[in-house]
């Protein structure tokens, strides 16, 4: 079996705060996935950077990995920089199989969620 790494990729800021819901989510899939290493990763603003997470990944025995945007709108950066980025990291480490999800905004599943949410509790689910 795959030793398999997850990243969750987001964009950054320096607002110390404003990593929490990432943590969160990163909390969340280590949860069902105990055997997954799961880390956050950021574009700016932030470290740690997707290259040197995912080196120290490498480092751990992951064999696998698993870059997810967690970005809604799928914007320059998820469309440009970020591929060069992955091409980047599969010239680096040519014997790890890394994956490249779309964006979490581009999921139906995450867009009805977000519907329902904006209608409120109340609204039947």
């Amino acid at each position: 079996m795959l030793t398999r790494g997850v990243i969750l990729f987001a964009h950054g800021s320096r607002d110390p705060l404003w990593h929490k819901p990432m943590e969160a989510v990163a909390d969340q899939v280590r949860a069902l996935d105990p055997q997954a290493h799961v880390v956050c990763a950021y574009l700016e603003l932030t470290e740690p950077d997707l290259p040197s997470t995912a080196r120290q990944l490498v480092a751990q025995g992951v064999q696998q990995l698993t870059v997810v945007p967690m970005f809604l709108g799928v914007g320059r950066h998820a469309r440009e920089d970020l591929p060069l980025l992955v091409e980047g990291m599969r010239l680096e480490h040519p014997n790890v199989d890394i994956r490249l999800q779309a964006a979490v905004g581009e999921n139906p599943q995450l867009v009805s969620l977000l519907a329902k949410i904006a209608l409120g509790t109340e609204h039947p689910l």
